[in-house]
Protein backbone atom coordinates (compact mmCIF):
# COMPACT_ATOMS: atom_id res chain seq x y z
CA UNK A 1 0.00 0.00 0.00
CA UNK A 2 1.25 3.32 -0.66
CA UNK A 3 0.02 7.01 -0.50
CA UNK A 4 1.23 10.36 -0.17
CA UNK A 5 0.57 13.21 1.73
CA UNK A 6 -1.84 16.15 0.66
CA UNK A 7 -2.96 19.46 2.48
CA UNK A 8 -6.33 19.37 2.97
CA UNK A 9 -9.34 21.49 1.89
CA UNK A 10 -9.84 20.89 5.89
CA UNK A 11 -6.40 22.38 6.30
CA UNK A 12 -6.34 24.67 10.05
CA UNK A 13 -4.80 28.31 8.45
CA UNK A 14 -1.44 29.50 7.96
CA UNK A 15 -0.12 32.91 8.62
CA UNK A 16 2.46 35.15 7.10
CA UNK A 17 5.15 36.09 9.20
CA UNK A 18 4.50 38.99 11.22
CA UNK A 19 7.36 41.41 12.88
CA UNK A 20 9.92 43.39 11.15
CA UNK A 21 13.42 41.88 12.86
CA UNK A 22 14.89 38.80 11.68
CA UNK A 23 14.83 35.57 13.53
CA UNK A 24 17.26 34.86 16.07
CA UNK A 25 19.53 32.27 15.13
CA UNK A 26 17.48 28.97 15.76
CA UNK A 27 18.14 25.43 14.25
CA UNK A 28 14.87 24.52 11.69
CA UNK A 29 13.42 21.66 13.37
CA UNK A 30 10.37 20.20 11.75
CA UNK A 31 7.52 18.65 14.39
CA UNK A 32 4.84 16.32 13.32
CA UNK A 33 2.40 14.21 14.34
CA UNK A 34 1.49 10.73 12.18
CA UNK A 35 -1.94 9.09 13.52
CA UNK A 36 -0.80 5.90 13.11
CA UNK A 37 -4.01 4.40 14.66
CA UNK A 38 -7.13 6.45 15.46
CA UNK A 39 -9.76 3.85 16.39
CA UNK A 40 -10.72 2.80 20.14
CA UNK A 41 -10.64 -0.47 21.96
CA UNK A 42 -11.47 -2.43 18.41
CA UNK A 43 -10.05 -2.34 14.80
CA UNK A 44 -11.52 -0.92 11.90
CA UNK A 45 -11.57 -1.58 8.53
CA UNK A 46 -9.97 2.38 8.17
CA UNK A 47 -9.15 2.72 11.51
CA UNK A 48 -6.29 1.14 13.85
CA UNK A 49 -5.47 1.00 17.34
CA UNK A 50 -4.23 3.72 19.23
CA UNK A 51 -0.69 4.84 17.87
CA UNK A 52 1.05 8.18 17.60
CA UNK A 53 4.49 8.55 16.09
CA UNK A 54 5.72 12.35 16.85
CA UNK A 55 8.97 13.26 14.74
CA UNK A 56 11.17 16.38 16.17
CA UNK A 57 14.49 16.58 14.14
CA UNK A 58 15.74 13.09 13.58
CA UNK A 59 13.43 11.59 17.11
CA UNK A 60 10.91 9.59 16.47
CA UNK A 61 8.78 9.03 19.47
CA UNK A 62 6.21 6.60 19.10
CA UNK A 63 2.97 6.95 21.55
CA UNK A 64 1.03 4.30 22.35
CA UNK A 65 1.10 0.80 20.52
CA UNK A 66 -1.85 -0.65 19.90
CA UNK A 67 -1.78 -4.24 17.97
CA UNK A 68 -1.03 -4.24 14.52
CA UNK A 69 0.85 -0.57 15.19
CA UNK A 70 4.16 -1.76 13.07
CA UNK A 71 1.51 -3.16 10.40
CA UNK A 72 0.37 0.68 10.52
CA UNK A 73 3.98 2.01 10.48
CA UNK A 74 4.87 -0.05 7.42
CA UNK A 75 1.83 0.97 5.29
CA UNK A 76 2.63 4.75 6.22
CA UNK A 77 6.06 5.90 6.73
CA UNK A 78 8.21 3.08 6.94
CA UNK A 79 8.87 0.55 9.97
CA UNK A 80 11.23 3.69 11.54
CA UNK A 81 14.20 3.05 14.34
CA UNK A 82 12.38 4.58 16.73
CA UNK A 83 14.11 6.88 19.28
CA UNK A 84 11.75 6.04 22.27
CA UNK A 85 8.64 4.75 23.62
CA UNK A 86 5.88 6.23 25.56
CA UNK A 87 2.41 4.00 26.79
CA UNK A 88 -0.17 5.79 28.72
CA UNK A 89 -1.86 2.88 30.44
CA UNK A 90 -2.14 -1.02 30.16
CA UNK A 91 -5.34 -1.42 28.50
CA UNK A 92 -4.83 -3.56 25.77
CA UNK A 93 -5.88 -1.57 22.86
CA UNK A 94 -2.31 0.83 23.70
CA UNK A 95 0.39 -1.73 23.95
CA UNK A 96 -0.76 -5.20 22.38
CA UNK A 97 1.58 -4.01 19.32
CA UNK A 98 4.61 -3.59 21.64
CA UNK A 99 5.85 -7.93 21.73
CA UNK A 100 5.50 -7.89 18.02
CA UNK A 101 7.34 -4.60 16.86
CA UNK A 102 9.76 -5.54 19.40
CA UNK A 103 10.76 -9.04 17.92
CA UNK A 104 10.47 -7.10 14.58
CA UNK A 105 13.07 -5.00 15.69
CA UNK A 106 15.15 -7.78 16.80
CA UNK A 107 14.93 -9.68 13.72
CA UNK A 108 16.61 -6.79 11.53
CA UNK A 109 19.14 -6.84 13.74
CA UNK A 110 18.38 -3.24 15.84
CA UNK A 111 21.47 -2.69 17.75
CA UNK A 112 20.46 1.08 19.47
CA UNK A 113 19.03 0.25 23.11
CA UNK A 114 15.44 1.45 22.84
CA UNK A 115 13.93 2.55 25.98
CA UNK A 116 9.69 2.50 27.00
CA UNK A 117 8.55 4.55 29.35
CA UNK A 118 5.06 4.03 31.80
CA UNK A 119 3.22 4.00 34.45
CA UNK A 120 4.50 2.09 37.27
CA UNK A 121 3.91 -1.81 36.26
CA UNK A 122 5.26 -1.33 33.22
CA UNK A 123 8.21 -3.71 33.88
CA UNK A 124 5.96 -6.60 35.06
CA UNK A 125 3.80 -6.36 31.69
CA UNK A 126 6.87 -6.06 29.47
CA UNK A 127 8.20 -9.44 31.58
CA UNK A 128 5.11 -11.27 30.79
CA UNK A 129 4.64 -9.96 27.37
CA UNK A 130 8.58 -10.81 26.09
CA UNK A 131 8.36 -14.14 27.75
CA UNK A 132 5.59 -15.02 25.83
CA UNK A 133 6.91 -13.29 22.26
CA UNK A 134 10.86 -14.10 23.01
CA UNK A 135 13.66 -12.10 24.38
CA UNK A 136 15.35 -9.09 22.03
CA UNK A 137 19.00 -8.93 21.58
CA UNK A 138 19.63 -5.03 21.86
CA UNK A 139 18.81 -3.28 25.04
CA UNK A 140 15.62 -2.54 26.66
CA UNK A 141 15.58 -0.15 28.86
CA UNK A 142 11.99 -0.10 30.86
CA UNK A 143 11.16 3.14 32.90
CA UNK A 144 8.53 3.63 35.53
CA UNK A 145 7.73 7.23 35.08
CA UNK A 146 6.29 9.54 37.91
CA UNK A 147 4.18 12.25 37.34
CA UNK A 148 6.59 15.37 38.12
CA UNK A 149 9.15 13.98 35.99
CA UNK A 150 10.27 15.76 32.99
CA UNK A 151 12.55 13.86 30.82
CA UNK A 152 15.17 16.22 29.26
CA UNK A 153 15.82 15.54 25.53
CA UNK A 154 17.81 17.99 23.20
CA UNK A 155 16.11 20.93 23.09
CA UNK A 156 12.07 19.60 24.63
CA UNK A 157 11.51 17.33 27.10
CA UNK A 158 8.50 15.16 27.48
CA UNK A 159 6.57 15.54 31.00
CA UNK A 160 4.13 12.81 31.93
CA UNK A 161 0.93 13.96 34.20
CA UNK A 162 -1.94 11.93 35.62
CA UNK A 163 -5.00 11.46 33.87
CA UNK A 164 -8.60 10.35 35.12
CA UNK A 165 -9.20 6.59 33.68
CA UNK A 166 -9.26 3.45 35.27
CA UNK A 167 -6.15 2.37 36.65
CA UNK A 168 -2.72 3.78 36.27
CA UNK A 169 -2.81 6.07 33.46
CA UNK A 170 -0.93 9.49 32.04
CA UNK A 171 -1.07 11.69 29.65
CA UNK A 172 2.17 13.55 27.83
CA UNK A 173 3.36 16.89 27.31
CA UNK A 174 5.92 17.37 24.67
CA UNK A 175 7.41 20.89 25.01
CA UNK A 176 9.84 23.00 23.39
CA UNK A 177 12.86 25.27 25.51
CA UNK A 178 12.49 29.23 24.55
CA UNK A 179 14.08 30.32 21.81
CA UNK A 180 15.95 33.48 21.40
CA UNK A 181 13.90 36.64 20.52
CA UNK A 182 14.07 38.15 16.90
CA UNK A 183 17.23 40.02 15.96
CA UNK A 184 17.03 43.90 15.45
CA UNK A 185 19.71 44.27 12.24
CA UNK A 186 19.51 48.35 13.04
CA UNK A 187 20.20 48.56 16.71
CA UNK A 188 22.99 46.58 16.62
CA UNK A 189 24.33 49.18 13.41
CA UNK A 190 23.36 51.70 15.64
CA UNK A 191 25.56 50.22 18.41
CA UNK A 192 28.23 50.18 16.26
CA UNK A 193 28.32 46.86 14.42
CA UNK A 194 28.60 45.92 10.90
CA UNK A 195 26.83 43.27 9.07
CA UNK A 196 28.23 40.28 9.02
CA UNK A 197 29.60 37.54 11.39
CA UNK A 198 29.55 40.10 14.23
CA UNK A 199 25.63 39.52 13.84
CA UNK A 200 25.59 35.71 14.38
CA UNK A 201 27.29 35.66 16.89
CA UNK A 202 25.26 37.40 19.01
CA UNK A 203 22.09 35.65 17.56
CA UNK A 204 24.01 32.81 19.18
CA UNK A 205 24.13 34.34 22.76
CA UNK A 206 27.71 35.88 22.30
CA UNK A 207 28.54 39.33 23.66
CA UNK A 208 30.58 41.32 20.58
CA UNK A 209 32.35 44.76 21.03
CA UNK A 210 30.59 45.19 24.25
CA UNK A 211 27.12 44.91 22.63
CA UNK A 212 24.72 42.26 24.67
CA UNK A 213 22.85 40.07 22.86
CA UNK A 214 19.88 41.67 24.81
CA UNK A 215 20.59 44.64 23.40
CA UNK A 216 19.29 43.33 19.90
CA UNK A 217 17.86 40.55 20.73
CA UNK A 218 13.79 40.45 22.02
CA UNK A 219 11.73 39.06 24.24
CA UNK A 220 12.33 35.28 24.53
CA UNK A 221 9.89 33.37 22.08
CA UNK A 222 7.97 30.37 23.69
CA UNK A 223 8.74 26.99 21.79
CA UNK A 224 5.82 24.67 20.61
CA UNK A 225 3.91 22.11 22.97
CA UNK A 226 1.98 19.42 21.95
CA UNK A 227 -0.08 17.62 24.31
CA UNK A 228 -1.63 13.79 24.17
CA UNK A 229 -4.45 13.24 26.83
CA UNK A 230 -4.54 9.30 26.60
CA UNK A 231 -7.86 7.73 28.09
CA UNK A 232 -9.35 9.84 30.44
CA UNK A 233 -12.57 11.59 31.57
CA UNK A 234 -12.02 15.73 31.75
CA UNK A 235 -9.64 16.29 34.60
CA UNK A 236 -7.98 19.12 35.88
CA UNK A 237 -4.48 18.02 35.58
CA UNK A 238 -5.27 18.30 31.95
CA UNK A 239 -6.44 21.43 31.21
CA UNK A 240 -3.51 22.68 33.26
CA UNK A 241 -1.08 20.81 31.15
CA UNK A 242 -2.90 21.90 28.08
CA UNK A 243 -2.54 25.40 28.45
CA UNK A 244 -1.86 27.30 25.49
CA UNK A 245 -0.67 24.13 23.94
CA UNK A 246 -0.27 24.42 19.66
CA UNK A 247 -2.05 21.00 19.57
CA UNK A 248 -3.85 18.73 21.99
CA UNK A 249 -4.70 15.19 20.75
CA UNK A 250 -7.58 14.37 22.91
CA UNK A 251 -9.23 11.19 22.88
CA UNK A 252 -13.32 11.50 21.82
CA UNK A 253 -14.27 7.90 22.64
CA UNK A 254 -18.50 8.91 22.82
CA UNK A 255 -20.98 11.65 21.48
CA UNK A 256 -22.58 13.65 24.17
CA UNK A 257 -26.02 11.58 24.18
CA UNK A 258 -23.83 8.86 25.94
CA UNK A 259 -22.13 11.09 28.83
CA UNK A 260 -23.07 9.32 31.78
CA UNK A 261 -21.28 5.87 29.75
CA UNK A 262 -18.40 7.88 28.91
CA UNK A 263 -18.07 8.97 32.68
CA UNK A 264 -18.66 5.23 34.01
CA UNK A 265 -15.71 3.84 31.12
CA UNK A 266 -13.45 6.36 32.38
CA UNK A 267 -13.52 8.24 28.92
CA UNK A 268 -14.33 11.62 26.89
CA UNK A 269 -17.01 12.87 24.77
CA UNK A 270 -16.24 15.01 21.57
CA UNK A 271 -17.80 17.74 23.24
CA UNK A 272 -15.75 17.29 26.78
CA UNK A 273 -12.55 17.42 24.46
CA UNK A 274 -13.68 20.39 23.03
CA UNK A 275 -14.99 22.50 25.92
CA UNK A 276 -10.95 21.83 27.82
CA UNK A 277 -9.59 22.92 24.65
CA UNK A 278 -11.77 26.52 24.63
CA UNK A 279 -10.69 26.46 28.02
CA UNK A 280 -6.94 25.72 28.30
CA UNK A 281 -6.68 27.87 24.84
CA UNK A 282 -5.05 25.34 22.64
CA UNK A 283 -4.58 26.20 18.62
CA UNK A 284 -5.62 22.91 17.53
CA UNK A 285 -8.15 19.87 18.87
CA UNK A 286 -7.50 16.80 17.13
CA UNK A 287 -9.98 14.03 18.31
CA UNK A 288 -8.81 10.73 18.65
CA UNK A 289 -9.77 7.01 20.09
CA UNK A 290 -13.20 7.07 17.80
CA UNK A 291 -16.13 4.62 18.77
CA UNK A 292 -17.81 2.61 16.14
CA UNK A 293 -20.88 3.54 17.60
CA UNK A 294 -20.56 7.02 16.61
CA UNK A 295 -20.03 8.23 12.99
CA UNK A 296 -17.04 10.68 12.65
CA UNK A 297 -19.18 13.58 11.58
CA UNK A 298 -21.29 13.58 14.74
CA UNK A 299 -18.16 13.87 16.61
CA UNK A 300 -16.64 16.26 14.66
CA UNK A 301 -20.15 18.48 14.48
CA UNK A 302 -20.08 18.17 18.48
CA UNK A 303 -16.72 19.33 19.11
CA UNK A 304 -16.93 21.96 16.45
CA UNK A 305 -19.66 23.85 17.83
CA UNK A 306 -17.82 24.39 20.62
CA UNK A 307 -14.41 24.73 19.52
CA UNK A 308 -14.64 25.73 15.60
CA UNK A 309 -10.59 24.91 15.40
CA UNK A 310 -11.26 20.82 15.75
CA UNK A 311 -9.93 18.14 13.19
CA UNK A 312 -10.94 14.56 13.03
CA UNK A 313 -7.37 12.81 11.63
CA UNK A 314 -7.61 9.26 9.84
CA UNK A 315 -5.48 6.86 10.21
CA UNK A 316 -2.32 7.80 8.14
CA UNK A 317 -2.78 11.88 8.09
CA UNK A 318 -0.45 13.98 10.25
CA UNK A 319 -0.54 17.38 11.43
CA UNK A 320 2.83 19.40 10.99
CA UNK A 321 3.27 22.47 14.09
CA UNK A 322 5.45 24.99 12.50
CA UNK A 323 7.24 27.77 15.09
CA UNK A 324 4.32 30.08 15.75
CA UNK A 325 5.69 33.50 13.19
CA UNK A 326 5.90 30.57 10.34
CA UNK A 327 2.28 29.49 11.07
CA UNK A 328 -0.26 27.20 12.19
CA UNK A 329 -0.63 23.61 12.65
CA UNK A 330 -1.73 22.04 9.37
CA UNK A 331 -3.68 19.25 9.14
CA UNK A 332 -2.39 16.76 5.81
CA UNK A 333 -4.29 14.44 4.36
CA UNK A 334 -2.86 11.40 3.84
CA UNK A 335 -3.98 9.76 -0.16
CA UNK A 336 -3.95 6.21 -0.59
CA UNK A 337 -2.47 5.30 -3.89
CA UNK A 338 -5.02 3.44 -6.37
CA UNK A 339 -3.72 0.13 -7.13
CA UNK A 340 -4.44 -1.09 -10.75
CA UNK A 341 -6.71 -4.24 -11.27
Amino acid sequence: MGGRLSRSDARIGRAGSSGQGVLAHWPAMDLSILFAGTAASVPTVRRGLPALLVRRGGDKVLFDCGEGTQRQLMQSVGLTELTEIFITHFHADHWLGLPGLLKTFDLRGRERPLAIHGPRGLRELLRLALRAAGRVSFELDVIELEAGDALVRDGYRIAPFPVCHRGPAFGYALFEDERPGEFDPAAAVGLGLAPGPEFGRLQRGETVNGVAPDQVLGAPRPGRKLVISGDTVPCEALGVAAHRADVLIHEATFAEEDRDRAGETGHSTAAQAATLALEAQVGVLALTHLSTRHPAAVLRDEARAIFPNTVLPRDFDSIEIPFSERGRPELLRFERAVTPA
